[in-house]
């Protein structure tokens, strides 16, 4: 049985991230301080690429360029 990921803060954005070679990276967190800004979601994509670099200098492993994001579509569960 799968481990569920805990939810994020209220002050946190969930981002989908797609990459240039097609994969997808659902749900990443972005601090919701760094989107109060005029300038929309700009912000998370500089943010997200920042982790980009950081994963990659940590794994050695070449990543591939941020293609776009979007804000995640988060799921209400329903009460039984």
């Amino acid at each position: 049985m799968a481990r569920r990921k805990p939810p994020a803060s209220p002050s946190t954005v969930l981002f989908d991230v797609i990459f240039e070679d097609g994969s997808i990276s659902s749900n990443r967190k972005v601090p919701g301080a760094d989107l109060d800004g005029l300038d929309g979601d700009e912000p998370a994509r500089t943010y997200l690429e920042e982790q980009e670099q950081l994963i990659e200098q940590r794994s050695g492993q070449v990543r591939p360029k941020i293609k776009s994001i979007s804000r995640s579509k988060v799921r209400q569960q329903k009460k039984a």
